[in-house]
């Protein structure tokens, strides 16, 4: 197997996530300047500056299934990256709250349709013994790119009064690169027989991932999956209701923990909790930092431990970390304590959804319908991760921030439970196998 040429062109397909990762937390460090700047309401600010490229974000998860089918892997990766470098410089020239909100939607457009594309193609070049850790690189340069960002944030802080068009503006940079790299990895081999049908350009680039494999077998189970499929299938047909509510489940857990609310607002939440504004951008660093060294631990238990056992370490530390931020800010704990505790609640969310959630989408689907399960699952997911930021400002103020992450708790004691009674476990089988078992609702040993 040629390793070192999938390992690569995972790479390079996850650095969509670098950008995904980069884009959704640049906007923290420019979040009160842009308020004070355009003298909006905490109301209005939410929804429409903070949050517009959330909203991008979820017409680009429920759309991007189009341009992953019809146009194929690649070409879609190669318009994310556009989409993204065009966001960049768009906002970072704005003049206006309307403009502004417009090129964070075309950025959020880019983060939709990432989540689509980019583990699809990775699941479907990706032999099943490793195909965990390589999906999981996509998680891996998400908080890499939130890593960067926030260090970004942190040296650009003092710049001067447009520090925040740096901020933003930077990102082309990476976009740029990202785009170029992308024209040099080949179409998914699965795309090519299922859209294509071009048998021979299939076992090419089969050849290319696994020389020395059996190639007429692999082509095989590929061609009896697709031969079960009827005329007009879709992930709404009662065969994949498994799968499908499984795609809803974890999406909707990921959410309900807090964690984009809180990478959003996160130097917003630390001063709240009595850090000067330098202290709080660099504890932001310190986020990304713990996010970094634990996604690189899950990503490495991932293939060796199983999906469902992260999920459960995750819960677990979901549930304590959570607990103790409620408690801190019920009982006004000052200092780094409140820093300490969302340390904790970084690490469970690496090591557990955010090492699982787009692996485990991936996978449960059939070759055909792949592109949109991952539509299905990131739309969930992206939905709740445009509403949840966008009231946290209002939430804040009006319930206060106490009750607001004893919420989120309590949602994660929900998530342990359906991770105990409803969740697969997937590592280690192929595409195809897992298709068989979860439209025929049997249950994955």
């Amino acid at each position: 197997m040629n390793n070192r040429k999938i390992f690569y062109w995972s790479i390079i397909v996850a650095l969509a996530g670098f950008l995904f990762g980069f884009d959704t937390v640049v906007i923290s460090g420019a979040d009160k300047q842009l308020q004070a700047l355009w003298h909006t309401s905490d109301l209005y600010h939410g929804l429409v500056v903070m949050s517009s490229a959330l909203w991008g974000t979820v017409i680009g998860a429920i759309f991007g299934a189009i341009p992953t089918n019809k146009l194929g892997r690649k070409k879609t990766l190669i318009i994310i990256g556009v989409l993204f470098f065009v966001s960049a410089l768009g906002t970072s020239l704005a003049e206006n709250t309307v403009v502004f909100a417009f090129f964070r939607f075309i950025g959020g457009l880019g983060i939709g349709a990432s989540t689509i594309a980019a583990p699809t193609y990775v699941s479907e070049i990706a032999p099943a013994k490793d195909r965990g850790k390589l999906v999981a690189l996509y998680q891996f340069n998400i908080v890499f790119g939130i890593l960067i960002a926030f260090t970004s944030n942190y040296f650009l802080q003092d710049i001067g009064e447009n520090s925040w068009r740096w901020m933003l503006g930077i990102q082309a940079f990476p976009a740029l690169i990202y785009t170029i790299l992308v024209f040099g990895v080949p179409e998914s081999p699965r795309w090519i027989l299922d859209y294509l049908k071009d048998k021979t350009k299939a076992i090419a680039i089969l050849k290319q991932i696994n020389p020395n494999s059996n190639l007429d077998e692999e082509i095989k189970a590929i061609e009896t999956e697709k031969s079960k499929e009827t005329v007009d299938e879709n992930i709404f047909m009662k065969k994949y209701r498994k799968p499908l509510l499984l795609a809803f489940f974890i999406a909707f857990f990921n959410q309900l923990s807090g964690i984009n609310a809180f990478l959003y607002y996160a130097p917003r939440i630390f001063e709240l909790a009595g850090l000067e504004k330098s202290a709080s951008f660099l504890s932001s660093i310190g986020i990304g930092i713990i996010n970094l060294l634990f996604t690189i631990i899950g990503i490495t238990l991932i293939d060796k431990y199983g999906r469902k056992t992260l999920m459960y370490i995750g819960s677990i530390g979901y549930i304590i970390s959570l607990g103790l931020v409620s408690t801190a800010f019920m009982l006004e704990w000052k200092g780094m304590l409140v820093p300490v505790f969302f340390f904790l609640f970084i690490a469970s969310h690496a090591i557990g959804q955010g090492a699982v959630i787009w692996v485990f989408i991936s996978e449960i689907f059939p070759n055909k319908l792949r592109a949109a399960g991952q539509a299905f699952g990131c739309s969930v997911h992206w939905i709740l991760a445009a509403l949840i930021p966008s009231f946290i400002p209002y939430l804040f103020k009006t319930i206060g921030t106490a009750t607001v992450f004893i919420i989120f708790c309590l949602m994660m004691v929900l998530q342990l439970i359906w991770v105990f009674l409803k969740m697969p476990e997937t590592k280690g089988q192929t595409l195809e196998e897992l298709s068989e078992s979860l439209s025929n609702k049997e249950e994955i040993k």
